[in-house]
């Protein structure tokens, strides 16, 4: 184990609840008082990277001292476990079916899940302390992102009401 992957964990959900805690403050309407996304996003939030099968290859990627082809290959397997463990990520709504006749489907996630998945990626701009990062990642990285209609519609009207309320409390506080 490692104190410093401990401690990315810790700020990184932390991070999470602070964004979920301003929605939940900020626009109210957005979180429907949904008390199994309040619970999942205070409690539960990436509670699979403390199974071993991920942690311990988390941990050698971004904490060890070396990235072999062997830490690389654990890492990569950690991470298709965590996203097919974890809802709030959008590729674990894509169905790969065996059937080419089939082919892939995008599923639309349920409405909490986007929620949770707005939280995390908000995470990485409170812990720069840069709020208004996040519209530059989703921009950047919404064309390659795989979402139903539905779901991209939700994700962009919820960034939207983000942006739109971290402007107006700036306007105000000047």
């Amino acid at each position: 184990m490692s104190f410093q992957y401990d401690q990315y964990l810790e700020q990184h959900r932390g991070n999470v609840r602070r964004a979920y805690e301003w929605i939940c403050e900020n626009l109210p309407e957005l979180s429907n008082g949904d008390l199994s996304a309040n619970f999942q996003i205070q409690f539960e939030h990436d509670a699979s990277k403390n199974n071993s099968d991920e942690y311990d290859a988390y941990d050698a990627y971004f904490y060890g001292n070396n990235r072999s082809y062997r830490v690389m290959k654990d890492y990569q397997v950690a991470w298709l476990l965590h996203l097919h463990r974890n809802p709030h990520h959008w590729q674990y709504w894509v169905l790969i079916n065996d059937d080419p006749k089939e082919g892939e489907v995008i599923l639309e996630m349920p409405y909490y899940y986007i929620l949770e998945m707005i939280c995390d990626w908000w995470s990485f701009s409170w812990s720069q302390g840069k709020l208004d990062e996040i519209f530059n990642w989703y921009d950047e990285h919404s064309k390659y992102m795989k979402l139903a209609p539905k779901t991209r519609k939700t994700v962009e009207n919820i960034l939207s009401r983000i942006k739109e309320k971290l402007d107006e409390i700036e306007h105000e506080t000047r």
